[in-house]
C-alpha cells in the first residue's frame, strides 16, 4: 500500500514538473513579439509575406532600432536551453528513417516524425512498431 502512494506521489510530481513546463513555454511564445519585414505594413506584397527580413539599408529607421518601429530580432528574445528544441507537447522530436531507431528512445522523453525519404511500406512498419511500444507520432495523418 505504502509503495503505491509513493508511485503516485512520483508520477504527480512529474506531470506537475511537466505542465509548468508547458505553461512557460506558452507564456515565452505569447510574449515574444512578432517580427516584422520592413515596410510590410505599407505594401501589401511584402505584408502578405509573414516572414522576417534582416533591414540593411543605409538609412533604415528599423535598422537603428528607432521609436515607433518594430522591433529587430536579437539573441535576447531566445527561448531557454531547457525548453529550446521542444516540441509544444513538451517532448524531444526526432527524425526516424527505421524501425531500428525506436530501440534507442524512450516513449516518455520522445515523439516521433518518420522522415519523408521514408517509402509506403517501411513507413507502416515504423508507424505499427512506434503505436505498439507507445511513441506519439507528429506525422502519422502522412500514413
Amino acid at each position: 500500500m505504502m509503495s503505491n502512494n509513493i508511485k503516485r506521489e512520483e508520477i504527480l510530481k512529474m506531470l506537475r514538473k511537466k505542465r509548468a513546463m508547458q505553461r512557460r513555454m506558452r507564456m515565452i511564445r505569447n510574449s515574444r513579439p512578432r517580427f516584422l519585414r520592413y515596410l510590410s505594413w505599407r505594401f501589401w506584397k511584402f505584408g502578405r509575406h509573414e516572414y522576417w527580413r534582416k533591414p540593411k539599408g543605409n538609412d533604415n529607421k528599423m535598422r537603428f532600432q528607432l521609436k515607433g518601429y518594430p522591433p529587430v530580432v536579437k539573441i535576447g528574445y531566445g527561448s531557454p536551453e531547457e525548453i529550446r528544441y521542444l516540441h509544444p507537447s513538451g517532448l524531444r522530436p526526432v527524425i526516424i528513417s527505421n524501425a531500428k531507431e525506436l530501440e534507442l528512445l524512450d516513449p516518455k522523453k520522445h515523439i516521433i516524425y518518420v522522415a519523408s525519404a521514408v517509402g509506403l511500406r517501411k513507413r507502416i512498419e515504423i508507424v505499427r512498431v512506434a503505436q505498439e511500444k507507445g511513441f506519439r507520432i507528429a506525422n502519422a495523418g502522412v500514413v
